[in-house]
């Protein structure tokens, strides 16, 4: 009977609650013998100026990947102009060919 709530809890779904509890658990920074903990209590200005600087990268990490998505779009463009050029240049070279093999042009 594959529908039966017996009073066995299922392996599967063991396993997945004690990786939930592993996870949730593993989440929390507030570990009482935590290193960071002790030396952040110990200088508090320290700690600010660690955020000022972390905050500082990536403001400029940011930046400079805006930076290189310009970059790189103005170069696309570029590239697509330079090619919608040579094919405009290609198809009045094609004209030319064209009215001469049609005697239209001598």
């Amino acid at each position: 009977m594959s529908g039966d709530i017996s009073g066995r809890p299922k392996p599967l779904l063991l396993l997945v609650v004690a990786i939930s509890l592993q996870s949730v658990s593993g989440l929390s920074d507030d570990h009482p013998g935590s290193k960071d903990a002790v030396i952040a209590d110990a200088n508090p200005s320290n700690s600010s100026s660690n955020t000022r600087h972390e905050v500082l990268f990536i403001c400029l990490g940011v930046v400079g990947i805006a930076l290189l998505f310009v970059f790189l779009l103005k170069l696309w463009e570029k590239k697509k102009r330079e090619e919608q050029h040579a094919r405009l240049l290609r198809l009045f070279e094609e004209d030319d060919e064209l009215e001469l093999e049609l005697g239209l042009r001598d």
